[in-house]
């Protein structure tokens, strides 16, 4: 049974990695293409608007992949909500369930109690004929 929690466990781990993995790359390509732009001759420095442009660049590729995660962060939420609720009602029917079980205990005790009692009287009844 445990077998199954971890291979989930190792999927999302996984997931997790790629898309770290996934923003790392795009991190290492803007900074090359950078590195590879201010290189030419001509380009002596970034500008302030082409800063921004970079930093625009690289915050845009962070919420790409930050976006799935948080997504599947939301959707998880979601379902843990769902099978919260779901739990707290199939507590509350198994506590109605055991308290029927044990009024219909109770009533079989009270039944078995009142045929026993009857039971005994019949026979002390019956031995009252027969000597009698």
């Amino acid at each position: 049974m445990n077998a199954q929690p971890e291979k989930v466990e190792q999927l999302e781990d996984d997931s997790s990695l790629a898309a770290v993995s996934e923003v790392e790359a795009g991190i290492r390509d803007f900074v090359r293409n950078d590195i590879a732009y201010l290189r030419r001759p001509g380009i002596a420095a970034l500008g302030e608007a082409d800063q921004d442009t970079a930093v625009t660049n690289v915050n845009s590729l962070i919420q790409r992949v930050a976006g799935a995660s948080l997504g599947e962060i939301e959707n998880l939420i979601t379902e843990l909500e769902r099978l919260r609720d779901m739990l707290h009602s199939e507590g509350q029917r198994v506590q109605r369930e055991i308290a029927g079980y044990a009024q219909l205990s109770h009533a079989a005790m009270k039944s078995t109690r009142i045929i026993a009692e009857n039971m005994t009287q019949w026979k002390s009844a019956n031995e009252q004929v027969r000597h009698g």
